[in-house]
């Protein structure tokens, strides 16, 4: 069974910086693309960033300029580097990995808070 544990979320001010990471139970090959999503509370879960295996990223509009996804396949992790934090980044932040036949795993979330 497949289960991704995000950490490192947290409580910040505007302008700090947090860096979440993903570890996956499994070879991280295993999976085309790995994302980050968020979910602020009333609103829908959206992509902030994603990469895929070859290493091709794709940013939020939002985020663009201020967070960095990366992946380490000797760890079977992947990151966010969150810069710049602003109080619209508040969110429950989600790991997901899409396998090969587009089937999605989930991590349990992690929190992340901006005070202004």
């Amino acid at each position: 069974q497949v289960r991704l544990v995000e950490s490192g979320g947290g409580l910040v001010q505007a302008g700090e910086s947090l860096k979440l990471s993903c570890t996956i139970s499994a070879d991280i090959f295993r999976f085309n693309v790995m994302g980050w999503y968020r979910q602020a509370p009333g609103s829908q879960r959206e992509l902030v960033a994603s990469i895929t295996r070859g290493g091709s990223t794709i940013y939020a509009d939002s985020v663009k300029g201020r967070f960095t996804i990366s992946r380490d396949n000797a760890e079977n992790r992947v990151y966010l580097q969150m810069n710049r934090l602003k109080p619209e980044d508040t969110a429950v932040y989600y790991c997901n990995a899409r396998s090969v036949t587009t089937y999605d795993y989930w991590g349990q979330g992690t929190q992340v808070t901006v005070s202004s």
